[in-house]
C-alpha cells in the first residue's frame, strides 16, 4: 500500500522530541519528508506531549520543541462529537479511540504507534514506525 498520510501517536512524537532509541521516530520523519508522506496527529496528543514534555524538559523548552513539531507535523482538530463516539467504541482505551476516529475522520491511511496492542479495534493498519519503514523497501 502506498502511504499518503499518516497519523502519529504521542509515544512516537515523544520519540522524536526526546531523541528516544531505538524507535526511528528520525528515521520516520526523514522518510516521510523524502516521499511527501504527510504526517498527522491530533490536538489531544499535542496536549499530552507538552504535559509529559514539560515534566522532563521544562515548560519552556517544551513549548519550544513542540512550536518547532507543528512545522512538520499538522495538528487535527476534532468535535465533541467524537467524544461521544468515542464512548460507544469497542477500543479498551478512551484515548486511543478518539485517536483513530481522528484519524479515520481525516483520510489517514494508517496509524504510527509503538502501541498497537490498544488499536485492535482499528479501522485502519496500525504501524510500529519500525514496520511502517519496511514497507518503504
Amino acid at each position: 500500500m502506498g502511504y499518503k498520510h499518516l497519523f502519529v501517536d504521542s509515544d512516537i512524537l515523544l520519540d522524536l522530541l526526546l531523541n528516544r532509541d531505538p524507535f526511528h521516530p528520525q528515521l520516520l520523519l526523514l522518510e516521510a519528508t523524502n516521499r511527501e508522506i504527510r504526517l498527522s496527529t491530533s490536538a489531544l496528543v499535542i496536549a499530552n506531549i507538552n504535559y509529559i514534555l514539560a515534566k522532563q524538559v521544562g515548560a519552556a523548552n517544551s513549548r519550544t520543541k513542540i512550536k518547532e513539531l507543528i512545522k512538520t507535523v499538522k495538528v487535527l482538530s476534532f468535535e465533541a462529537e467524537v467524544i461521544d463516539v468515542a464512548l460507544d467504541s469497542a477500543f479498551s482505551d478512551f484515548e486511543d479511540s478518539i485517536q483513530n476516529i481522528i484519524a479515520v475522520r481525516n483520510n489517514c491511511d494508517a496509524i504510527i504507534t509503538r502501541n498497537i496492542k490498544d488499536y485492535k479495534q482499528a479501522t485502519i493498519p496500525v504501524l510500529t514506525a519500525e514496520q511502517f519503514l519496511r514497507t518503504l523497501s
